[in-house]
């Protein structure tokens, strides 16, 4: 059996993130690196923006604004990326302010679904001028903390230290993991919502500030916003109860010819209690209600139709009102009505027309609202290190999936910080 000092399970920011710190606290150490897909998967590919302002991507219950700065810091200074100028956006914010909202100021760099592919190819050729091995294409099955060992579809690996750092869409490999090892966690937290599609002119705000972050009341608020080059694609999450498919925005980067769309997530957050504490439960459950008013694919509705009561048909997207193609075609027109729990619905509906007031043109008829979008990053391991995120002797949790942090420089962040706690324990 082949043995790595460190066994890392997703390349992602986080993976990347933990396997860069190792290499400078211990350059010695032997790294192996696992990938279910054939090539280094996470949000460094998915579109590539970044935030770098406390607390957009952090998990405040495991994080400090100090903490977070700190580590924001070097994030930063390795990845070196471009900030992006905001222009004048105070305008947008006081309106946010008379109507109970708030437009939050982040520093944002955006290399775009192209230049992510570029940063990966250089830093997965870092790691391997380094001696890191990647294993791509090669998953994960299980996670044996107490024998050190990892079972993967073609072999067995033994390892000294494993972090677990396979993003959102395998949240329920991660959950696995955890039982297998009896890590304690709870899981009751969700994010869902639609992602909004539509012309940059009904959207300004977008050429003076990439990703304007507005959050309104009932825990809603705009998130991943695209412009220029921008599409809508859809994401496929798998578990052991089969597959379902959530929505996402993508955005080329600036080199690329504008396509005059826009698009954005509108989330709201959702805490659930017993007796149903699982938000992935939740969430799957949702998005197979979807799969099903879609015929196997995700849904969308023109706001036109929507404000109408009724239902979104092929020939509804016309050259009259409805003046743009939906960039993700395949969804199935349809009604949200009938997909969205009212409360949701009514939530998210409220912080539209919000945002409608801010910025004048969102709720034109053409607008199309794709759903379901959800983000799954709510598990919440009992940590045995809370510091270092250790959960188990010689297993380490990181990434969105194990809930320390929502995007691409927290995730960076987190498995940095469990790097240097791996690294102390050699």
């Amino acid at each position: 059996m082949e043995h790595y000092d460190v066994a890392i399970i997703g390349t992602g920011p986080a993976g990347l993130g933990a396997a860069f710190t190792l290499l400078d606290a211990r350059p010695g150490l032997s790294i192996v690196m696992f990938d279910r897909n054939e090539f280094s998967s996470g949000g460094l590919r998915n579109d590539c923006k970044m935030n770098f302002t406390w607390p957009v991507g952090f998990a405040e219950g495991v994080w400090t604004e100090d903490l977070a700065a700190a580590y924001l810091a070097r994030v930063e200074d390795f990845l070196r990326p471009a900030i992006m100028e905001k222009r004048d956006v105070a305008m947008y914010a006081r309106r946010a302010e008379r109507l109970g909202a708030r437009l939050l100021e982040i520093r944002q760099a955006h290399l775009g679904t192209d230049g992510g592919l570029e940063l990966i190819k250089r830093l997965v050729a870092r790691l391997a001028a380094a001696g890191v091995e990647t294993a791509l294409g090669e998953e994960a099955l299980a996670v044996d903390a107490k024998a050190r060992v990892i079972e993967t579809a073609s072999r067995s690996v033994g390892f000294g230290a494993a972090l677990v750092a396979p993003g959102r869409a395998s949240f329920g490999f991660l959950q696995r993991v955890m039982r297998d090892n009896g890590v304690a966690f709870s899981d009751n937290v969700v994010d869902m919502g639609m992602r909004v599609e539509l012309r940059e002119e009904r959207y300004p705000v977008v050429r003076d500030y990439y990703d304007p972050k507005f959050a309104f009341p009932k825990k809603v608020r705009t998130f991943c916003t695209n412009s220029r080059a921008a599409h809508v694609v859809q994401e496929k999450y798998e578990d052991e109860a089969g597959a379902w498919y959530s929505v996402n925005g993508h955005a080329w980067s600036s080199s690329r010819p504008s396509n005059d769309l826009a698009n954005f997530a509108m989330l709201k957050t959702v805490s659930l209690t017993e007796p149903l504490a699982s938000g992935q439960a939740y969430a799957r459950a949702l998005g197979g209600q979807a799969m099903l008013l879609g015929g196997g694919r995700p849904i969308m509705q023109r706001v036109g139709d929507f404000r109408l009561g009724r239902r979104s048909t092929r020939e509804a997207f016309n050259g009259d009102l409805y003046d743009f193609e939906p960039t993700l075609g395949s969804c199935t027109p349809g009604d949200l009505g009938l997909a969205v729990p009212a409360k949701i619905m009514r939530a998210l509906w409220n912080a539209m027309k919000l945002l409608d007031t801010i910025v004048p043109g969102v709720l034109h008829p053409s607008t199309v609202m794709y759903y379901p979008e959800i983000k799954t990053y709510a598990n919440k391991p009992v940590f045995r290190d809370p510091a270092g995120f250790m959960a188990a002797p010689g297993l380490w949790l990181a990434g969105d999936g194990a809930g320390t942090s929502r995007g691409i420089t927290a995730a960076w962040a987190s498995g940095m910080r469990a790097a240097e706690s791996m690294a102390a324990s050699f």
